[in-house]
């Protein structure tokens, strides 16, 4: 087996740790970014971007140890517009802590569309240095929906601060991917949850951080009720997933669209009736 050396750095702090990272996918899911069969959205196919924090609640370093103080890593504007994040150079994001929480706006609403609508973009600096995070979507700004997940991390142990993922355990959990790329999510998965969630208008988008621990007292758990086994503790001002962008894939159409639209529509409205006011005029005229 080969050994990674995962040198972690920006927001995750300076540190060495290793992991056996040559093992042979193990789960049912979606591989990392580059592999055949990954579902990665790369940070140029978005077609639009969040533009406005509407809340920020951030947990602490460590549930386990609350002397440490909140992450405080980044500031809000750090998950605003385009994925910055890449591998080795984390700096423009902002950290959530264990259990910390952040909802994003956007000018123009998310809509369902043919495959994944929007994606959510960590700085994860390898394949397998994962931190995860829940996705939740609002219409209104007060009833948030959640996706469901699936952790099938083993949680026989531990996986320690800096551990390894493997990526094909892991299915619907945003920071799935590496910096640069982001974790798919289709509303349609969502469809006739509520009828207070419109699929086709959704305006907030809010990542919770799976806190990661499998000790009882803290564990959060995936939709199936498996407990979500991932690097823990990051008991540092950078713990916690660290939110680089939230991109849009599908959009309603902007006003200054369908402006157009309907000026095209009026246009040609127009240019049919004078053609057949001439072709009338010429056909009297002929007698």
């Amino acid at each position: 087996m080969q050994r990674c050396l995962h040198i972690l750095t920006g927001v995750t702090v300076l540190a060495v740790g290793t992991a056996f990272c040559s093992r042979g996918a193990a789960g049912p899911y979606a591989p990392p970014a580059g592999q055949s069969g990954n579902e990665a959205v790369a940070a140029a196919t978005p077609i639009a971007w969040a533009t406005k924090v509407e809340s920020l609640t951030r947990g602490p370093q460590s549930i386990a140890n609350l002397k440490l103080g909140l992450a405080s890593f980044g500031v809000a504007g750090n998950a605003l517009g385009a994925a910055n994040a890449t591998t080795g150079n984390g700096t423009p994001v902002v950290s959530l802590g264990d259990g910390g929480q952040i909802t994003v706006a956007f000018r123009w609403a998310i809509t369902d569309g043919p495959g994944a609508d929007f994606a959510v973009f960590e700085n994860g600096v390898t394949d397998t240095f994962l931190e995860l995070g829940f996705v939740e979507v609002s219409s209104n700004g007060s009833d948030f929906f959640r996706f469901d997940s699936v952790s099938l991390t083993p949680t026989d142990a531990q996986v320690g601060s800096f551990g390894a993922l493997d990526t094909t355990n892991l299915d619907n959990l945003a920071g799935k991917y590496r910096a640069g790329f982001g974790t798919p999510f289709d509303l349609a998965e969502l469809a006739g949850v509520s009828a207070l969630l419109d699929i086709s208008h959704v305006r907030y988008v809010r990542i919770v951080d799976v806190v990661g621990s499998i000790d009882p007292a803290y564990a959060t758990f995936d939709s199936q009720g498996h407990e979500v086994n991932d690097p823990w503790p990051t008991a540092f001002a950078s713990g916690g997933f660290d939110l680089d962008a939230v991109g849009v894939l599908n959009q309603v159409p902007e006003p200054s669209s369908l402006t157009l639209v309907a000026a095209a529509a009026v246009f040609c409205v127009g240019a049919g009736v004078a053609r057949r006011h001439r072709w009338a005029t010429r056909r009297r005229a002929r007698g």
